[in-house]
């Protein structure tokens, strides 16, 4: 029995968002019975374009793509400040595309090892600072950039270019924002070697950006979402069963558990009366609160079946990316990497992290109320 309660204590801290979402969906059972009405509370559509672009974007990063396109960048760097430019803004603009945990997943890494040869780890702390604030900030723009973006555009129906539109100023406000991080730093004369990585062969490269566009073709309401899913699925299952292992059914099985949850608090009139009247005039302000709590995709997947203000719902959870530690939960990425390989760290980057976040918090708060007119 002590073996099992620890597997499970293991469990619970690897993935406390996902248990979380689970022990609230069995306990909101309690006052709506299972039924045939549950698939309804459920949104396909969501879970069909997030399983795809993981699959697909997990493709890209293990045949190299991502890390051999940012050593060609680094071999035009001559100082710390040039190559802190690279760092930074490869999972900025990377998380447009891959997602920002993706995104961290790969340049936080690949950051360190530069840092390393460049005899620079003084820099440690403040570039993965960096890199986890551009990666949350520019993951904002698209659809595909973070899960709760990708949740908003399917379950508002919106198109491509009005969440692009929404987001734009403030994802071109991050980086001169950014910039201004980088730029407030000493720029010394540095030597970067490049980082040994194997790029995967034509093939599967071809296969990968194949994947990716049928991605875009479900995005862009081409073709049915759950069609990618079923040819992902048949080809993944002939060609590389281990990646189609390796997709992060945690994350989904969140998003089902929320979905199940924030349903039946829904069906219970109280409730959902409630929470509507705190909400209708402050939607982004309670999103930027609860992200401070329970993290953004959460906040967003809790807050939106109980209000249609898809504007502020969005600006709100996706600023709301920034302060606390656990408001994104990618920032877990970054943190474990530092404290796994730079334990002395722990602390500076906590002081550091959070002052940064808070400042930049509080700068989009104040954006948002001339963008909006409203928190």
């Amino acid at each position: 029995m002590p073996a099992v309660l620890k597997k499970c204590a293991v469990f619970f801290k690897k993935e406390t968002v996902l248990c979380v979402a689970v022990l609230l969906a069995l306990l909101s059972m309690f006052f709506v019975p299972p039924s045939a009405a549950y698939a309804a509370y459920i949104d396909w559509n969501t879970l069909a374009l997030l399983f795809s672009l993981m699959a697909v974007i997990k493709g890209f990063q293990k045949a190299g793509l991502f890390v051999f396109l940012g050593n060609h960048l680094l071999q035009k760097t001559v100082n710390t400040r040039q190559m802190l430019f690279v760092l930074v803004f490869s999972p900025f603009l990377f998380s447009m595309l891959i997602t920002n945990d993706v995104s961290l997943i790969t340049f936080v890494p690949f950051g360190l090892i530069v840092l390393r040869m460049a005899g620079q780890e003084k820099l440690i702390t403040p570039l993965v600072v960096m890199q986890t604030i551009a990666a949350n900030l520019g993951s904002m723009l698209t659809p595909m950039g973070n899960p709760q973006n990708l949740y908003l555009y399917t379950k508002f129906q919106l198109s491509f270019w009005a969440l692009c539109g929404l987001m734009a100023p403030y994802v071109l406000l991050s980086a001169v924002c950014l910039a201004l991080m980088i730029l407030l730093r000493k720029s010394v004369p540095v030597s970067v070697a490049p980082v040994s990585v194997r790029l995967a062969s034509a093939k599967e490269l071809i296969c990968c950006a194949a994947g990716f566009a049928l991605c875009l073709l479900a995005i862009f309401k081409v073709i049915p979402a759950l069609a990618v899913v079923a040819v992902l699925v048949v080809f993944l299952l002939f060609a590389n069963r281990r990646l189609l292992a390796e997709v992060d059914y945690a994350l989904l099985g969140t998003f089902l558990a929320f979905f199940i949850f924030v349903g039946n608090m829904g069906s219970i009139g109280g409730f959902k009366d409630f929470l509507a009247s705190i909400l209708s005039e402050h939607v982004e302000l309670v999103s930027v609160l609860a992200s401070q709590v329970i993290s953004n995709v959460p906040a967003v997947l809790l807050l939106s079946g109980f209000t249609d203000q898809w504007q502020a719902l969005a600006v709100g959870c996706n600023i709301g990316g920034l302060g606390t530690l656990i408001a994104s939960m990618a920032s877990l990425i970054s943190y474990k990497f530092v404290t796994k390989e730079y334990p002395e760290e722990r602390r500076r980057y906590l002081v550091q992290f959070t002052l940064w976040n808070i400042l930049l918090l509080v700068f989009f708060l104040l954006v948002s109320v001339f963008h909006l007119g409203t928190l």
